[in-house]
């Protein structure tokens, strides 16, 4: 049987797929999509098992020999194959001779057969598209092989007519929905899913979930594949240089090792003024897209650099194609959103009875899913920002060392920030927002297009966006906290010309008690498991994208009761 041209002639396709993205195709048609269209990308157990399997046949051995030559018991590794014409590439673990004029590909798996002693579909389809590409060079192939290390039995696979045109057919079925810019809708209640490395990005039951009225929801199971692994290393120590040695993040002062990190540990390095990264280290760090991000000495966010851009371009597409009233139709509910968590935290915190402020607050948030207009919805958001900073240091408590009074003489202050509270928020601000930009940057959004903050130069208006409903939740939280506690006190701020800034003392404090409310677990009001703030953070910039991309009706905000 001959197979013509499979790859559909439309501008914008690759020329070939893949033999691995269409096992992942039929193992799940969103995975496929996600992985290759999206080049949306995970590791987990499973994945690394699998890599440290194929460094046996990885390194490149033999030749392939001519189809007119004996093989005579040759074997070669690690083969490409391609075919234009097909639109089909592979690399095949092994070639043998399969003793009568054919040869046989082996493809090596860790896993085991199914119950039933043969090929998963998913591993059938990767070992019968070498097959064909073995036989569009012209060697003679019967049958294919595949190893499973776990039960350690090989599995063959009959190549006849049937099987290639079981391949035409599943071909065909990947580059249609390669064709299309959105992902087909996540599989529901698959345990499928449970193994799959991209199900913290895919999110299927959290998907499932927000378009299930709330009252007919049931709590989820608990996140299987954590995507977020590291954490941020912070170099504040000035005339410090940042290197990279052995595979570990090295901070030096005049040659001294001061601290050293393992680079599979870091998420992001942040240098406060004075510090200098390595061109070394800036290369390491960038190849395994690990963010560089500077702030000034007084903690003023000044600039990143990272790796390539987010490859999910359909979603930068459609982020700026979002409609005006999509748009603000995203901005009433973070803004609502930022209303009540803010009269949660007054609710909780503050010493003494407010209800005049908290009645005044749960108006404002009605009003703002109400607004006709982004103008209004400013105005609604200004009016709540007052009344609740005019009560902020009600929730200060007695013990703390640092004087809060001039902070209700000023109100809400910046640029420079005039007293101690206001330095406080002001950093825990610049923190948060580093943190979405980073994590908008990940997905593929582009952090400087925002809904509800107009664009300007230089401005981070959708990290700032998505920053509303995290503003209580996390940075006025952490300031809380370093006063209650007696994290930081007078010694930690310095008065000059007008402004207050944090001293290195201070900011150490604060990074910490940062660094800790990120780590801390809650129950996720809308899908019943305990995420940290972090990874919630990242769900909110995930369910977003859904939005955008039509995956979801509408935006769900994140409020804690």
């Amino acid at each position: 049987m001959s197979i013509n041209t499979i790859r559909p002639d439309l501008p914008g396709l690759p020329e070939t797929v893949p033999a691995r993205m269409l096992n992942e195709f039929v193992y799940c048609p969103r995975l496929f999509h996600l992985e290759w269209v999206q080049q949306q990308f995970a590791t987990s157990d499973d994945v690394e098992e699998g890599l440290y399997l194929h460094r046996v046949v990885d390194r490149e051995a033999g030749d392939l020999p001519d189809k007119s030559e004996a093989w005579n018991g040759r074997v070669a590794r690690s083969v490409s194959l391609s075919s234009p014409r097909l639109g089909l590439a592979t690399r095949l673990d092994l070639v043998e001779d399969g003793g009568d004029g054919t040869v046989v590909p082996v493809d090596y798996k860790k896993g085991h057969p199914n119950k039933d002693g043969g090929a998963w579909p998913s591993d059938r389809v990767q070992s019968l598209v070498q097959a064909l590409l073995l036989r569009e060079e012209g060697y003679a192939v019967e049958r294919a092989e595949i190893w499973y290390a776990e039960t350690r039995q090989r599995v063959h696979i009959t190549v006849d007519d049937a099987a290639l045109q079981e391949i035409t057919d599943t071909v065909t079925r990947a580059w249609r929905v390669a064709s299309d810019p959105s992902a087909p809708p996540p599989m529901r209640d698959s345990p499928k899913c449970a193994r799959c490395s991209l199900v913290g990005i895919c999110l299927p039951d959290e998907l499932d979930a927000l378009q299930t009225p709330p009252k007919q929801r049931r709590p989820l199971k608990r996140l299987m594949a954590p995507i977020l692994e590291g954490r941020p290393v912070y170099v504040t120590l000035q005339g410090a240089v940042v290197g990279v040695r052995s595979d570990r993040l090295e901070v030096r002062l005049s040659g001294e090792l001061k601290a050293s990190y393992r680079l599979i540990d870091v998420s992001q390095v942040c240098v406060f003024g004075n510090v200098t990264v390595s061109a070394q280290a800036a290369r390491t760090l960038l190849s395994r897209d690990i963010p560089v991000l500077w702030f000034s000495y007084g903690g003023w966010f000044s600039g990143i650099a990272e790796g390539l851009p987010g490859k999910n371009v359909d979603l930068r597409i459609a982020q700026f194609r979002a409609p005006e009233q999509q748009q603000l139709e995203i901005a009433r509910r973070m803004i609502s959103g930022k209303i009540r968590n803010s009269r949660t935290m007054l609710r909780r915190n503050a010493r003494g009875e407010m209800p005049r402020v908290g009645e005044q607050l749960k108006q404002l948030a009605i009003q703002a899913m109400q607004a006709e207009s982004s103008q209004q919805l400013l105005g609604i958001e200004g009016t709540a920002a007052r009344l609740y900073f005019g009560s902020f240091s009600a929730m200060v408590g007695k013990n703390s060392r640092v004087d809060v009074s001039d902070f209700q003489e000023n109100g809400r202050t910046r640029r420079p920030p005039k007293d101690p509270l206001n330095a406080l928020l002001s950093f825990c601000y610049t923190l948060l927002v580093k943190d979405l930009t980073v994590t908008l940057m990940g997905i593929g959004f582009d952090p400087y297009y925002g809904m509800f903050h107009k664009p300007r130069f230089g401005r981070p208006a959708l990290a700032l966006d998505l920053a509303e409903e995290f503003r209580s939740l996390v940075a006025e939280s952490v300031v809380l906290q370093v006063l209650n506690n007696g994290e930081v006190g007078p010694h930690d701020f310095q008065s000059r010309a007008g402004g207050c800034m944090l001293e290195a003392s201070g900011r150490k404090a604060v990074l910490r008690a940062y660094e800790r409310r990120l780590e801390q677990e809650i129950t996720h009001p809308q899908f019943g498991y305990k995420a940290s703030y972090r990874r919630v953070m990242d769900i909110q910039a995930r369910v977003l994208g859904a939005v955008m991309l039509g995956e979801l009706d509408d935006y769900t905000a994140m409020v804690t009761r």
